[in-house]
């Protein structure tokens, strides 16, 4: 996989200038990251000051614990690589970030939570320059970047979502405030912290400034992670990838909780751009589907890895996904019970809503776009035929 970008400098191109300081004044950070309106890139898009003001505002309470900041670097999705290209090439640029939270809200402990194979590299890395972290490996799963998943495996257990009763930013480990930032959110802090927040907000849009890493795949001539300013057109993002390798018929955005968008959707990459659609830039994954391929099929195969990838603690993932799961296969496979589409969305007014964590709600997402982009097909296979015929079976 090939790492590009657009612009310098970047997440990519800068990442090992030096630590960084804000003049004795960590809360500076709190103020760049408001006046730059940083959100956060792991997902949700939730703004970044907000959550550093909470972990500091619960530490000031009377009696609470000092707060525990986590570098957030599980990468569960499988169609992403953005942060395993940060841990890779810019590492040091996110343990700077990652001082920096920690410093901005006076935390105690902190931690740096990625993927197990690249452990070993990342302590070495620490060992140069912050003993104060500590490295915990992530298990590679879909659902261990869940922030409370998260805040379970630092505390030894399971890497599985919880009810929240409480926000993490108020009681997370060990019922200390916490803040569980992503780890291109942290890169994003340390470029901040360096070039102010006139320099972040010189690219993007007004409403959503700066640039995202998007990881291209599928249909494209060089597959890699690039970074792009928010607002880029859908087109244009994937010709930093050398553009579609053959004919296109759909867009995924978002990842396997993001939706499937027309090919030809001239859309700007960003939250409102994409709101049309029912989709958001998500973790900045992009993946191009080819007209010879079936995207009932596709869509099938990952409603099925999701259905697959649960917590296993909630009616919605043990029953509600499954069956959502079956009910596409059997589209996909061409079954001719006209049923079906009817079953499909019973399902998902039974799922939506109703889980213990995201992961239901971000499956429904993606059916309901999958059923949506995909109608016409809906219909062929009803009928017993198949666009893409040489397609494969799921």
């Amino acid at each position: 996989m090939t790492t590009t970008l657009v612009g310098t400098p970047g997440l990519l191109t800068d990442p090992d200038a030096g630590p960084i300081r804000l003049s004795h004044e960590p809360r500076r950070l709190l103020v760049f990251a408001e006046e730059a309106g940083l959100t956060g890139r792991g997902g949700a898009g939730f703004p970044t000051y907000r959550k550093l003001a909470a972990v500091a505002a619960g530490a000031q309470k009377s009696g609470a614990e000092r707060p525990v900041v986590i570098g957030n670097g599980a990468e569960g999705e499988p169609a992403s690589g953005k942060d395993r290209a940060l841990l890779t090439h810019s590492p040091h640029l996110v343990l700077d970030g990652l001082m920096l939270a920690a410093e901005a809200v006076g935390a105690e402990k902190v931690y740096l939570y990625a993927p197990a194979d690249l452990a070993p590299s990342l302590r070495a890395r620490i060992a140069q320059r912050a003993p104060r972290i500590t490295v915990v490996e992530a298990p590679d799963t879909f659902i261990s970047g869940e922030e409370s998943a998260v805040i379970s495996r630092i505390e030894g257990r399971a890497a599985l979502p919880r009810d929240k009763r409480r926000l993490v930013v108020e009681s997370g480990v060990r019922g200390a405030p916490t803040l569980v930032q992503n780890v291109e959110t942290l890169a994003h802090l340390a470029l901040l912290a360096r070039y102010g927040p006139s320099w972040f907000r010189s690219r993007g849009t007004r409403q959503e400034p700066g640039t995202f890493l998007a990881t291209l795949s599928g249909a494209v001539r060089m597959p890699g992670v690039y970074e792009a300013p928010y607002g880029i057109p859908l087109g244009e993002l994937v010709s930093l990838a050398g553009g579609p390798s053959s004919d296109l018929q759909a867009v995924l955005v978002g990842g396997y909780h993001g939706a499937w968008l027309p090919a030809r959707a001239e859309v700007p990459v960003s939250r409102a751009g994409l709101r049309q659609y029912g989709a958001s830039p998500g973790a900045g994954v992009v993946v191009a589907l080819p007209t010879s391929a079936c995207g009932l099929v596709e869509s099938a195969r990952i409603a099925s890895y999701l259905a697959r990838q649960t917590a296993g603690q909630c009616g919605p993932c043990v029953n509600g996904l499954p069956r959502l799961a079956d009910t596409l296969i059997r589209l996909a496979r061409r079954d001719r019970d006209t049923r079906l589409p009817g079953e499909v969305e019973r399902l998902l007014g039974l799922v939506a809503g109703r889980g213990a964590c995201h992961h239901p709600d971000g499956t429904v997402r993606f059916v309901r776009s999958s059923m949506a982009t995909f109608a016409p097909e809906v219909r062929m296979h009803l009928a017993g035929y198949c666009t893409a015929e040489g397609a494969s079976d799921v």
